[in-house]
């Protein structure tokens, strides 16, 4: 889906985390950055991919990486996702999908049988100059720090 590559300067952004502070890339220089795209809050595979990165978030932050998630769910949706999954790290608003456009995964998907556009679950590894390390697109939700720590 996404164009993005290994190798590639990460896209800049700049949105608002679920408690409207502004996050952008540059807050994440000189620190490994683990950005996941994912579609929609509390629904079973974000849920699962989300608590799956929040039990394994010492690891990430041991290894010098911070977690950040996005979706185009509003702020009071991640603020109760947040809650529910008691979720150590920030999620963004990007309800205007300006950052799921910037890194190339709306588009469209097919589930059981039906067509439409959406986000693709993706995950980007960017390091500390704000360059893609890697892409992941087949997310396994269920073991998916296994997928970004190997």
């Amino acid at each position: 889906m996404t164009t993005l590559k290994a190798g590639d300067k990460a896209p800049n952004f700049e949105a608002f985390d679920e408690q409207g502070n502004s996050i952008k890339l540059s807050d994440y220089k000189g620190k490994k950055l683990v950005l996941f795209f994912y579609p929609k809050a509390s629904t079973p595979g974000c849920t699962m991919e989300a608590c799956n990165l929040r039990d394994n978030y010492q690891t990430f932050l041991a290894k010098g990486y911070e977690v950040l998630g996005v979706s185009a769910d509003s702020a009071k949706r991640q603020q109760n996702f947040i809650a529910k999954n008691k979720l150590p790290y920030h999620l963004l608003v990007d309800e205007d999908k300006k950052v799921i456009h910037a890194f190339g995964v709306w588009g469209p998907k097919k589930f059981m049988g039906r067509e439409y556009d959406g986000i693709h679950r993706t995950t980007f590894i960017i390091d500390e100059n704000g360059v893609i390390e890697d892409v992941i697109s087949k997310v396994k939700t269920k073991e998916h720090a296994n997928q970004i720590l190997m």
